[in-house]
Formats: structure tokens, C-alpha cells, sequence
């Protein structure tokens, strides 16, 4: 049955002439219930389903993501980064101007990072209703106090909203957006209603935060030229950051069932080790909200600096 149901709103979602979903997805269910009711035998009705289930999952596997769409244009320009040893210039490093959540100026910038002077990596949980779920993003430090914030999200087309059940289909490709924290976490602090934000420092080593950085840069330049999907399952924000993760460190981390619900991946850190540890879990993390901070800041040019005054272990 749930095998049923997924290929059912497969149709419905995925079949790209719109006219034909419902038909084509109320077939297949009257299809499948009609071979359960009418076969004699079990065994067709399940080699039937099945064989109906794998001929929507074969068409499904075809649909190819693009990079060609009429995109929103916060989302409208790939970043991608030049390599060449510690020299890492970014392109296309996003520092949105709003005046609203949806009205606002785009702009872009490149800037060159010596990789050797990379101090700190944060980490941002952002919730906008159940506190099970959260949108994770990246944020990497430099001495002298550049931070560049890396946030892992659906590219949407214009006039296209997020769905959370539509992010379980082939509906959204996947982009790496790299900017200012003035532009992602500022959107989400003082401009976006009901969402609230917690930063919080990662215990990782030298070697660890260079190659995260670069795992995540690698990604986006992967990203510009071979497309992907969104996948709320499989390839969103915090499944994907546990990918780059798990390539720095070489090794595979234990799989926790936080790791799904997000919204306790603080916790699920905390017990690890990997952010402050020196308090109780409850104060560090009523002492890692931002909203406050942000809003405070607004577009200070040092908002990065203003948002970590008084947070635990907030020291590059």
C-alpha cells in the first residue's frame, strides 16, 4: 500500500502535462485496487503491483533536473569557486538588499580567502513551526572577520513555492546558495515572521573545517554544471551537510534518528561533543538564539561580529 500511494502521487506531482495527473493517478489506484479485488490468486496481485509500482518508478528515474528554468532571482545565479591551493576566490557570493521578504535587490560579489586563515565553522538551525524540524546552514569564519554562510536549499522558479510534501518528488532542484549572513540570516531573523534562529559553534579541527569548506565548494561547482534534485528525504539541507561532513572527516558518523528530525540535531551534537559542552544542554541553547541580536544589528556592516557578542564559545 505505501509502495501504492507513492507512485499514485508521483503521477499526480511529477507528470509534467498538468492536465493529465489526476487521471493518470486516479487510473493508477483504480488499476491496483481493481487487480486486488478481482485476481483469485494473491501472488498476481502482488506481481502485478509491484510490476506496476516499478514501471512508474522506471519513468520517474528519467526526469532530469536543469539549470535552465525561469528561476526567482535570489536563486538565479550559480556561485562556483576557483581552487588554486589555499587560494579559494568565490564567484557569485549573494548580498541581498530587502526591504521585505519578497522585495529586494539582488546582488552579487566575488571575493578571494586565503584557505590557511580559516578559524571557525557555525552552524544555524532555523525553525518556522515544529520544533522536529529545522533548516540547517554553514557558516565559515576568517581571520579579520569574513564569514561566508552556505545554505542548502530548493531552487525555485518563479512563482513556485515550497511544498513539504512536494519536496518528497522531482518538483525542486537542489543549489548551494553561498553569501553575506546579512543576506541569509538576516532574511530569516528580521524579515521572515515566526522563524527563529540558533547559532552555534562546531568543535572541529584545522584539517576538518578546511576540508568541509572545500567539500562544500567542490558541491557547488558540481552543482553548476550537472544539475540535481531536492529530495526532503535524501538530498536536503541536513542530510546533504552530513555528506560533506562525513567526506572531510574521511569516515562515515553513526547514523541517529535526529539526523531526520533535525530540529534535535543540537542535542544530537551536544552529546557528541562537537558543539559547547561546558553548560546545560536547555541554557546553551536558550543562549545560542539570535533573533534578538539580529534585529539589533540589522545592516550593520558587522552584523557577523554583533550576532556572536555573549554566545557560548563565540572565539576565532
Amino acid at each position: 500500500m505505501p509502495l501504492t500511494l507513492w507512485a499514485a502521487a508521483a503521477l499526480y506531482f511529477d507528470v509534467r502535462v498538468s492536465w493529465l495527473r489526476v487521471p493518470l493517478a486516479a487510473a493508477y489506484l483504480v488499476a491496483v485496487v481493481a487487480v486486488w479485488w478481482l485476481s483469485k490468486r494473491r501472488v498476481v496481485a502482488v506481481v502485478a503491483s509491484f510490476g506496476a509500482f516499478g514501471l512508474v518508478l522506471g519513468w520517474w528515474f528519467t526526469l532530469a533536473p536543469s539549470n535552465k528554468r525561469n528561476w526567482q532571482p535570489d536563486v538565479a545565479v550559480l556561485p562556483y569557486a576557483d581552487i588554486t591551493g589555499n587560494q579559494i576566490t568565490i564567484h557569485n557570493i549573494r548580498n541581498c538588499d530587502y526591504r521585505t521578504e519578497t522585495d529586494y535587490e539582488v546582488r552579487h560579489y566575488d571575493k578571494t580567502f586565503d584557505l590557511t586563515q580559516l578559524r571557525s565553522v557555525d552552524l544555524y538551525l532555523v525553525y518556522w513551526g515544529s520544533p522536529n524540524i529545522a533548516h540547517t546552514m554553514v557558516s565559515f569564519g576568517f581571520e579579520g572577520g569574513d564569514y561566508v554562510c552556505i545554505s542548502i536549499e530548493t531552487r525555485k522558479e518563479k512563482g513556485e513555492f515550497y511544498s513539504a510534501l512536494k519536496g518528497f518528488f522531482r518538483q525542486f532542484e537542489l543549489t548551494y546558495v553561498i553569501a553575506d549572513e546579512r543576506d541569509l540570516v538576516r532574511l530569516r531573523t528580521n524579515y521572515r515572521q515566526g522563524e527563529e534562529v540558533y547559532l552555534y559553534r562546531l568543535d572541529a579541527s584545522p584539517q576538518a573545517k578546511r576540508g568541509l569548506f572545500l567539500s562544500y565548494l567542490e558541491r557547488a561547482n558540481s552543482l553548476r554544471d550537472h544539475p540535481e534534485w531536492y529530495n526532503a528525504l535524501t538530498g536536503n539541507c541536513t542530510t546533504n551537510i552530513r555528506v560533506q561532513a562525513d567526506e572531510a572527516r574521511g569516515h562515515r558518523s553513526p547514523w541517529d534518528w535526529r539526523i531526520l528530525a533535525n530540529g534535535h540535531g543540537d542535542e544530537l551534537l551536544y552529546e557528541r561533543g562537537r558543539i559547547a559542552t561546558n553548560l546545560p544542554f536547555a541554557e546553551l541553547k536558550q543562549r545560542s538564539h539570535i533573533n534578538a541580536l539580529a534585529r539589533a544589528a540589522d545592516a550593520d556592516p558587522r552584523f557577523s561580529q554583533r550576532i556572536r557578542e555573549g554566545l557560548p564559545n563565540m572565539t576565532n
